[in-house]
């Protein structure tokens, strides 16, 4: 696959190389209302992101790198899941010194737009904390609207459902 690019982002599948700075990234703070906590070690997200490199091969789970586009610098990771449903699910993450930028915004609008082309999927679904007010503002300014309330071990969620962009 290749990268996608924004004006300011350049996202593209994960890599070995990409492990130590995701790893690094995972605070206790930042998954407070992702539903994983960090991992304990190197180690344990080796599994993890060993898992992530065979979904990606076969195009079926894909977690992409966010990284500046002309810095480098990591901002976090974007996935489409569950590819070949007829509503994959978007996901997001962004390192805490890079909230608050838009990355975001930006980051799964374009992942949203490329899954699109690629998959022709009827919708996306997007997951989010309650209590997640800047995600919330993610998925609401794709259209998205709630259709569902959801209870996970770590916190209540809402699940909305963005269209499909035409590219």
């Amino acid at each position: 696959m290749s990268a996608i690019r924004t004006e300011r982002l350049t996202l593209r599948p994960f890599t070995p190389a990409d492990a130590d700075a995701a790893f690094d990234a995972i605070t206790p703070s930042l998954t407070r209302f992702l539903a994983f906590d960090p991992p304990p070690s190197h180690a344990a997200f080796e599994t993890v992101w060993r898992r992530w490199l065979v979904t990606i091969a076969d195009r079926t789970d894909l977690v992409f790198v966010i990284r500046h586009g002309g810095t480098g610098l990591f901002i976090g990771l974007s996935g489409v899941h569950a590819t070949l449903s007829p509503e994959p699910e978007l996901g997001i993450w962004i390192s805490e010194t890079e909230q608050g930028k838009g990355y975001g915004r930006e980051a799964v609008r374009a992942v949203a737009t490329w899954a699109a082309t690629v998959f022709s999927p009827q919708a996306f679904r997007y997951p989010v904390a309650e209590a997640n007010a800047a995600s919330r503002r993610i998925a609401e300014s794709l259209c998205g609207t709630v259709i569902a309330r959801e209870a996970t071990p770590k916190f209540a969620s809402v699940v909305y459902r963005i269209p499909s962009p035409r590219p």
